[in-house]
């Protein structure tokens, strides 16, 4: 089964159960906001969140490097190249938007949840905005989730407290980690140090057994990356930064 939701390309991965902040500025992300709003509030604003392999996540508005007299790019695949489906990875996140607030330059606050996974099948260029049909995905909890995520979240508190070392400031514990396998395999997805392609690769593992043991792996190598080198520079675990679009 698919559906068809508005398509938002950004140069990060969004996880199931993760907060989105976004800035919207340009024109296409705005006609998107603006036809996500005609939905009813008691109704979900959904849209879908890609990674982009290869592409740019703010399209050039002005004449630049290395052609000065290139002209800038418009239209809501700008940027993305001939056949916009073959800039973004494969696997998505359906992203519930609880806020939409518009500026008074036209631009947009936003304030999303991620949902859903969910499968890229083909884009559609020829409106305002990009929309995708998309093929959701089960989460199947595969063998040993709950054994994994115990696992997982030693080896995560053990990162946390050597990533606060290195940063030379106090942890703060006082939030409770979740123990439902699924959602703690999300949840370290998301805050752990990792390059796109990497986060791209947890967010469509098989099943959460799967995803867990691939995190074990990275969190005991990225522990001990740090251990060796303190001074390893790095964003705090649960925050990411906003979105320029």
């Amino acid at each position: 089964m698919t559906v068809r939701l508005p398509l938002f390309p950004l140069n990060s991965v969004l996880f199931p159960g993760l907060v989105l902040p976004l800035n919207v500025f340009e024109e296409r992300y705005r006609a998107m906001m603006r036809d996500l709003l005609k939905t009813p509030e008691e109704e979900p604003r959904r849209f879908a969140v890609v990674a982009i392999r290869d592409g740019h996540e703010v399209a050039q508005s002005a004449p630049g490097m290395p052609d000065p007299t290139a002209l800038p790019e418009r239209g809501p695949a700008a940027g993305f190249g001939p056949d916009p489906v073959q800039a973004f990875h494969g696997v998505g996140c359906v992203a519930d938007a609880a806020t939409i607030r518009e500026r008074a330059d036209g631009s947009f606050e936003v304030l999303a949840t991620g949902t859903t996974r969910v499968r890229l099948v083909s884009v559609d260029a020829s409106g305002p905005f990009l929309t995708a049909e998309l093929e959701e995905l089960q989460e199947e909890p595969g063998d040993e989730a709950g054994a994994l995520a115990e696992g997982v979240l030693r080896a995560f508190r053990q990162y946390q407290k050597r990533l606060a070392g290195a940063r030379e400031r106090s942890l703060s514990t006082g939030a409770e980690l979740p123990d439902q396998p699924a959602v703690v395999s999300y949840l370290v997805a998301a805050a752990m140090m990792l390059d796109t392609p990497t986060k791209q690769r947890l967010l469509q593992a098989p099943d959460t057994a799967s995803r867990l043991r691939d995190e074990l792996k990275l969190l005991r190598t990225e522990t001990s990356i740090i251990r060796s080198l303190p001074s390893l520079p790095s964003s705090d675990l649960t925050r990411g930064p906003t979105s320029l679009n």
